[in-house]
C-alpha cells in the first residue's frame, strides 16, 4: 500500500512562561491509504496536539520542525505539511486531509443550518461550481455518512440533532472535499455504546469504500481493537510502542502499553490495576525516559538517556531499555 501521511522526527513547540515546550517531541509515523492507525495515549500525550499540526491549526506562536509529508491527489507532488503559509493550507486542508473534532458542538457553528456548513465546505475548494451541484454534494456528503433524513437534517441547526446525529454531520463535512487522509478525534466521546458502535462501524466502512487512509486517535484500547490495523502508543510526546494492533494488544512490551491494557476494564478480570502517578508536566520532563518515574520496572539506564525505539518483532517497536534486551533482577532499582 502506498503510504498517505509520512511524519519523519515531527517537533511541536510551543511558548510558555517557563519556556519552550514539546508537546510533540520527534514523532515518526506513516499512514497508508486505505488503513487505520490507532494513535492511544493520556490525556495531555499530544495526540491532539500532532493532529492539529497537521492540519495546520496550531496556537499562534507555536513552532514547527521535522518532517510531515502528505501524498496529494493526482497531478500534484508530496507536499510538507511543516512549510506552509495559509494560503496553502487552505488548499490542502479539507482536499488531501480532513478531520472530525472530538466535540461537534464546538466544531459546528451554532448558528448555521447544518446543510449550509456541508456547502461552505465544498465551495471552499470549488467555488465556481452551480448552487444545485453544491447542494447535491451536500445532500450526498450525508448520505455517504450515514445521516437518516438527508433534506430534512440539512435544514436543521446542530442543537436539533442528537449527538450521534452531530457526529454523522462532522463526518458528512469532512468528506465533502473528497480527503485522502481522515484524522478522526476520539469522535465517539459521550456517545451512548450503541451510537458509538455505530460511528465506529461507519468510519471503518468509509475507509474500505473510499481507500481512505484513517488516523483515530483515542485513549480506549478497545475501541482502537475495532477499527485500526496498526497502533501507536503516545506517552509524553512521543510514540513508545507500535506496531499491528493484535501484536500490541496481545504481546505489549513497553510498561506504559502494558499498564494501559491493565487499567482497561474487560470480563476476564473485575479489579482494574491503574498507573501510580501522572503524565509529567512538560515543562519538568525526567531527563531519561518519560514514563521512568511511574515504572515498577524502572532501571538504572532509564534516567541516563532516552531510549531509543528498539525491534520487537515483526513491524513492532518499542522504546524500552527492557526491549532486545534481558534485564536481571539485581539491575533494577
Amino acid at each position: 500500500m502506498q503510504d498517505l501521511l509520512t511524519l519523519r522526527g515531527l517537533v511541536v513547540e510551543l511558548p510558555t512562561p517557563a519556556g519552550w515546550v514539546r508537546p510533540v517531541n520527534e514523532v515518526s509515523l506513516r499512514t497508508a491509504e486505505g488503513e487505520a492507525v490507532g494513535l492511544v495515549g493520556e490525556s495531555g500525550s499530544g495526540k491532539t496536539m500532532m493532529a492539529l499540526a497537521m492540519m495546520g491549526l496550531l496556537p499562534l506562536g507555536a513552532r514547527v520542525k521535522g518532517e510531515a509529508q502528505i501524498e496529494s491527489s493526482a497531478g500534484r507532488s508530496a507536499t510538507n505539511l511543516t512549510h506552509m503559509n495559509e494560503t496553502e493550507w487552505r488548499a490542502v486542508r479539507g482536499r488531501d486531509i480532513a478531520m472530525v473534532f472530538q466535540e461537534p458542538m464546538t466544531a459546528l457553528n451554532p448558528v448555521m443550518r447544518v446543510g449550509a456548513q456541508i456547502e461552505e465546505a465544498v465551495r471552499a475548494h470549488e467555488p465556481k461550481l452551480a448552487k444545485d451541484e453544491v447542494r447535491r454534494r451536500m445532500l450526498e456528503s450525508l448520505k455517504r455518512a450515514a445521516v437518516p433524513d438527508p433534506e430534512t437534517r440539512a435544514e436543521q441547526f446542530p442543537h436539533q440533532l442528537s449527538g450521534g446525529l452531530r457526529q454523522r454531520a462532522m463526518i458528512a463535512m469532512a468528506l465533502a472535499g473528497g480527503p485522502r487522509l481522515l484524522i478522526a478525534d476520539e469522535p465517539t466521546t459521550a456517545l451512548d455504546v450503541t451510537v458509538q458502535k455505530q460511528i465506529l462501524d461507519l468510519l471503518d466502512r468509509l475507509r474500505r469504500e473510499l481507500r481512505l487512509g484513517l488516523l483515530f486517535i483515542t485513549h480506549d484500547l478497545g475501541v482502537v481493537a475495532q477499527v485500526a490495523d496498526r497502533i501507536a502508543v503516545m506517552y509524553a510526546g512521543r510514540i513508545v510502542e507500535e506496531g499491528p494492533v493484535g501484536d500490541v494488544l496481545r504481546a505489549p512490551r513497553h510498561p506504559y502499553t502494558q499498564g494501559l491494557l491493565a487499567a482497561s476494564p474487560t470480563l476476564e478480570h473485575g479489579r482494574l490495576a491503574p498507573i501510580p502517578g501522572t503524565v509529567p508536566q512538560l515543562t519538568a520532563l525526567p531527563p531519561g525516559c518519560a514514563f521512568e518515574p511511574r515504572c515498577a520496572l524502572r532501571m538504572a539506564e532509564c534516567v541516563k538517556r532516552v531510549p531509543e525505539m528498539r525491534d520487537a518483532g515483526a513491524e513492532h517497536g518499542a522504546r524500552c531499555v527492557l526491549v532486545g534486551e534481558p534485564a536481571t533482577t539485581e539491575a533494577r532499582r
